[in-house]
């Protein structure tokens, strides 16, 4: 019985001094803080751009002709070469359009008719002495303006039933060709959907948009506080959304001289000409932002920004104290920031230890 009264204290104590000695250990290596190390890398100061990718140039393709879409000559992603058919319309006029037209025909062809005999007339009095110079160039003009009126009304008639018409010095016809060399983005009609026709006071029906592909741009904004810093020619690095693993490269071309305002921001436009891309394939309407390279540095000593303290334009961090003393103070040069890290310029060398506090609890 007494043993096991003895053997009991002995755990007891034993464990007691285990608990002290661990408690002293313990206190002693819990400062209350950790250390973070300087270290080399490079630093990028940059400005984000938040856009997607365009195409450099997109047109919208009109008709001249009014009538309804006969046919569609490609689908979606075609591509087409400058001239090659896109539509063709078939025209549709009205019955009193119709009307209208073959009765200004008629009454050009008599006009025209009157002017011929006229002019037949003068000549043989022109011949015979009687008619005057001045008469006589009266009626040659008379002539060539009936023959003139006669071919408007006739091209006039040919579009409306046929929805083509030619003449020596201009050829009209239904099929909308392509203006350009590039691809279908977007069909905006189907076969079968009426076409109102591009004049000087109306806009039209848009039928088909077209790009040139392999021209590709980044489209986006800035905010106002980023734009002085930048200049056309610097680099980007652009993340696109859809493709986050590859890497696109760009240059800066073109920023907005005026603003903008998007939900109470001030904001400008910029566009980024891509460099060439290996097995990367894009395509119009990706969203992406572009990392726009304002100063970068590489191989210099840096520190997370969160351990410097700014004070009266001096910046600070605390460094391990000499033996078991508190943290100290220490004063030191900083120069460029990515928002994260910040490069040392004075004060610290690499491998050097800073005091990095836990944050404040909010109570």
């Amino acid at each position: 019985m007494r043993k096991g009264v003895i053997a009991v204290t002995v755990l007891v104590v034993v464990g007691g001094l285990s608990a002290v000695l661990y408690s002293r250990s313990n206190s002693k290596n819990d400062k209350g803080y950790k250390l973070v190390e300087v270290s080399r890398g490079p630093v990028v100061e940059k400005a984000l751009a938040v856009g997607a990718i365009r195409p450099k140039r997109e047109i919208s393709v009109k008709s001249k002709i009014s009538g309804i879409v006969k046919h569609s000559f490609h689908e979606v992603g075609d591509r087409v070469a400058a001239g090659e058919p896109l539509f063709e319309i078939l025209p549709d006029p009205t019955p009193l359009e119709l009307t209208e037209a073959k009765r200004e025909l008629d009454i050009s062809r008599n006009a025209y008719e009157q002017a011929k005999k006229r002019h037949e007339r003068s000549n043989t009095l022109r011949t015979q002495g009687i008619l005057s110079n001045q008469d006589s160039e009266q009626a040659d003009k008379d002539v060539e303006e009936a023959r003139i009126k006669l071919n408007l009304s006739t091209e006039r008639l040919a579009l409306l039933q046929k929805g083509r018409s030619g003449t020596q010095s201009s050829h009209v016809e239904s099929i909308i060709r392509s203006p350009i060399s590039g691809t279908v983005l977007e069909l905006l009609v189907n076969e079968g959907d009426p076409v109102v026709p591009l004049t000087s006071y109306q806009a039209g029906t848009a039928l088909t948009n077209l790009a040139d592909m392999s021209t590709l741009v980044f489209k986006g904004t800035v905010d106002e506080i980023d734009v002085g810093k930048l200049r056309e020619t610097m680099p980007a690095r652009i993340k696109v959304g859809a493709i986050p693993d590859s890497a696109v490269e760009g240059r800066v071309y073109k920023i907005a001289p005026k603003s903008k305002t998007a939900e109470g921001a001030t904001l400008f436009d910029v566009e980024i000409e891509l460099l060439p891309t290996n097995g990367v394939t894009l395509r119009a309407g990706y969203s992406a932002n572009a990392d726009i390279v304002v100063r970068e540095k590489k191989d210099v000593l840096l520190l997370p920004e969160r351990l410097v303290t700014f004070t009266d334009g001096k910046a600070s961090v605390e460094v391990p104290g000499a033996g078991e003393t508190e943290p100290v103070k220490k004063e030191i040069k900083v120069g460029l920031s990515d928002g994260i890290n910040v490069e040392i310029l004075d004060g610290l060398k690499q491998k050097d230890n800073v005091v990095e506090r836990p944050p404040k609890k909010i109570e």
